[in-house]
């Protein structure tokens, strides 16, 4: 489950992408959750997610 708190989601995802899943697709399905929940939780805290780098950066 991913944390509610967009500071703690960030660090989640992040650290999930980086060792477990080569794309937010990939994590999403795995963890039955939309991407659009994920990244409109994150964006909460000034990420967006970058294909490129299969990470959220600085929007």
């Amino acid at each position: 489950m991913i944390p509610k708190d967009p500071f703690m989601a960030l660090s989640y995802v992040n650290t999930q992408l980086r060792d477990n899943y080569e794309s937010l697709e990939e994590l999403c399905d795995s963890m039955g959750i939309s991407q659009e929940e994920v990244k409109e939780r994150i964006l909460k805290a000034g990420y967006v997610y970058s294909e490129e780098k299969n990470a959220f950066v600085p929007a």
